[in-house]
């Protein structure tokens, strides 16, 4: 008499199978990107629109939003904070919210100066820190481990599995 193997059991036994047969997860390897190739995807905020979001930021509401006390002190300090916009990497990997008030070709030259890593709620965060304070982000939910931190030895570099 010949036995029937259930069918849920040889499901698992190839769910199994395909599982050894796949090897070992590569790695992925990100180095901080060049901001010579990267580019502004979203416009700078009009004066107006600046003008607007101060109202509402730093006017009668602002007991919502903490009190930011020096950013709220002039206008012209909340401009220097909020006139930015999106940018990203040319692969489109990274992406950091960059300053407006600073010229693109400056921009550009930003050398990178250091990697980090930080992880919250299962999501990996890679940080490019650059001259004059640009920073540009990796989001991943795997985990990374930054593998050479300081840039000017080369390539910042992290390893995600």
């Amino acid at each position: 008499m010949h036995r029937r193997t259930p069918p849920f059991k040889a499901l698992i036994g190839l769910c199994l199978a395909a599982g050894l047969l796949s090897g070992p997860a590569q790695a992925d390897n990100h180095a901080c990107p060049d901001l010579k190739t990267a580019v502004q995807v979203a416009a700078c905020p009009t004066e107006a629109e600046l003008k607007y979001t101060y109202m509402g930021f730093c006017g009668d509401n602002a007991r919502l939003y903490g009190r930011d006390v020096l950013t709220c002190s002039t206008f012209e300090n909340y401009k220097e904070a909020k006139n930015i916009a999106m940018w990203e990497s040319a692969d489109g990997k990274f992406s950091g919210y960059l300053s407006c008030n600073v010229p693109a070709e400056q921009i550009h030259a930003s050398k990178p100066l250091r990697m980090s890593s930080d992880s919250k709620n299962g999501l990996t965060r890679l940080v490019c820190d650059y001259e004059n304070d640009h920073r540009m982000v990796y989001r991943s939910k795997q985990a990374c481990k930054v593998a050479v931190a300081d840039c000017s030895t080369g390539d910042c570099t992290a390893e995600c599995e």
